[in-house]
């Protein structure tokens, strides 16, 4: 058998193939077997019940898709009562993400969901933070150490932290989300951005703008998974534009332990599955032992040498 099994922190995986949030319900059970992934990843979560933003909501661009989609949640008795029971019936992992407009609601929050059945949290810091003027937590390494640090006295379960590419500062985001004790990074949520019916002259989101997904976002957060995977000890999670197995792979290459598909699943709900059986296949053919040895196997030697050299210049 080929082994796919990969670690994230303190949890072991069948594969590195799991959901991003968002884009994964319960529904897909019916469609196939969704114990064959690594990890379950769950909608956004808030305390509270949300409805979300205006419609649309969603849009296409060119290879890619805008989303404003606001967060819509059940809240945490829901989550409690409904959705633990039914992932209870798999022993694949289940990784919770959650959301909240301030560090006290996080720590809440967190404290809250920290129930048996529930093996890690993913923390979606690049949600608006109300205590900085809406910037999202993510975008500055002090507010993202601030909230890590209140999740982390909150809750002995492993923290993944979701970071965002609409940062300048993108090691040191992750360097901070590090020191303040997650255990994981999720390398990157969406990226803002906007498009305009030419016709009416209007947004094509009712939120005015909203994240880019799909094939168009790749570039950009490929680029930041192998930066923060220099720059930090703890593992990372690719996603961003995942649709195959050569995404994935590239993904592992550049540092990443495990990754997450999103947008291909809206695309072909049985994504995931195909990509897993694809992943088996490159392994194979590559002779590896298993596919944890691709993690950060890029030969980046003489590049490194050129971007110290240019970084030095300016």
């Amino acid at each position: 058998m080929t082994d796919l099994s990969v670690t994230v922190g303190s949890l072991r995986l069948q594969n590195p193939i799991m959901p991003a949030s968002g884009t994964f319900s319960e529904d897909l059970a019916k469609v196939f077997d969704i114990g064959m992934l690594g990890a379950h990843v769950t909608k956004t979560i808030t305390r509270d019940i949300r409805g979300g933003n205006p419609t649309p909501r969603v849009c296409e661009v060119r290879g890619s898709m805008l989303n404003s989609i606001g967060i819509p949640s059940k809240g945490v008795d829901y989550f409690k009562s409904e959705v633990v029971p039914f992932y209870n019936q798999y022993d694949t992992p289940l990784v919770v993400s959650i959301s909240a407009g301030s560090a006290d609601e996080f720590a809440r929050l967190c404290e809250e969901i920290s129930v048996p059945g529930v093996a890690a949290i993913e923390v979606n810091i690049s949600c608006p933070n109300i205590e900085a003027d809406g910037k999202a937590f993510a975008m500055r390494p002090s507010t993202t150490e601030e909230v890590m640090r209140r999740l982390r006295s909150a809750t002995d379960l492993p923290l993944w932290a979701k970071l965002s590419p609409n940062t300048g500062e993108t090691t040191e985001v992750a360097l901070a989300a590090e020191g303040a004790g997650a255990d994981a990074l999720v390398v990157a949520n969406t990226l803002l951005s906007m498009a305009i019916d030419i016709r009416s002259r209007k947004p094509k989101l009712g939120n005015l703008m909203g994240g880019l997904s799909g094939p168009g976002l790749k570039p950009i957060t490929l680029r930041m998974t192998y930066q923060c995977a220099k720059a930090v000890d703890i593992p990372i999670i690719g996603c961003g534009g995942i649709s195959t197995v050569e995404d994935v792979i590239e993904y592992l290459i550049a540092g990443a332990s495990a990754v997450q598909v999103g947008t291909a699943t809206f695309i072909r709900p049985t994504a995931m599955v195909q990509i897993i059986r694809d992943l088996a296949a490159y392994v194979e053919s590559q002779g590896l032992v298993g596919v944890s040895d691709l993690t950060g196997s890029i030969r980046d030697e003489e590049a490194s040498d050129g971007i110290v050299f240019l970084e030095a210049a300016q």
